[in-house]
């Protein structure tokens, strides 16, 4: 007496860069499992999910090297938040709240209010804008801005003095959260990278 489902979920069709139905007479067809193995799985992925569904979806060689130069940005930046807590303990090293530097509480409240953005997406089902705030987040708040300023403390101050432990606190805060909410979609990168953040643990906790 009722649907099998409790929602569902509708998309377009996937097209080539100029619109056209892929056809193998015409020879625009871009095969998922040659992406895969070529690209790799997590280009396919963020694809997916970085695409807007509910009109036609389009892939081509030139969209997927957009892709690819935006998951390189992604993983970079991971690559630097890991790289400066390779000596942090959080247990240990973390600095409370009340006593970090006033800019590593504002990455904190910036971190927050992207994440909440995000996860509304997620709970919308609307991934392409939830993806694309995850991106600018990467390139622009963090890259273009607070990880910008931050290296200066990073490398130049004490090893555990208390600049240099606020940075990373922050910064510790801020893998975690990226983390688990790239991880519904870059599962492969994400799960390398929380295997890093904290050895001995295999699942990212909710």
């Amino acid at each position: 007496g009722r649907p099998p489902y409790k929602a569902l979920l509708t998309h377009g069709f996937v097209v080539d860069g100029q619109g056209r139905k892929m056809s193998k007479s015409v020879g625009n067809v871009v095969a998922p499992q040659k992406v895969s193995d070529t690209l790799g799985a997590e280009i396919l992925r963020l694809w997916t999910a970085s695409t807007d569904y509910s009109g036609e979806l389009s892939i081509s060689d030139e969209i997927l090297k957009r892709v690819v130069e935006g998951y390189r940005r992604i993983r970079n930046t991971l690559k630097f938040l890991l790289g400066n807590l390779s000596d942090f303990d959080h247990a240990r090293d973390a600095v409370p709240l009340e006593q970090m530097f006033e800019i590593d509480r504002y990455a904190l409240a910036m971190t927050a209010a992207m994440q909440a953005e995000v996860l509304a997406g997620y709970e919308r089902y609307e991934f392409h804008p939830a993806i694309s705030r995850l991106q600018i987040f990467c390139s622009e708040d963090l890259g273009g801005f607070y990880l910008d300023v931050l290296k200066d403390r990073l490398y130049t101050a004490g090893k555990t003095s208390i600049a240099r432990r606020s940075a990373q606190t922050a910064v510790h805060h801020v893998t975690q959260t990226l983390l688990k909410l790239l991880a519904p979609v870059l599962s492969f990168t994400a799960e390398e990278a929380w295997k890093d953040l904290h050895p001995g643990r295999d699942d990212i906790a909710t």
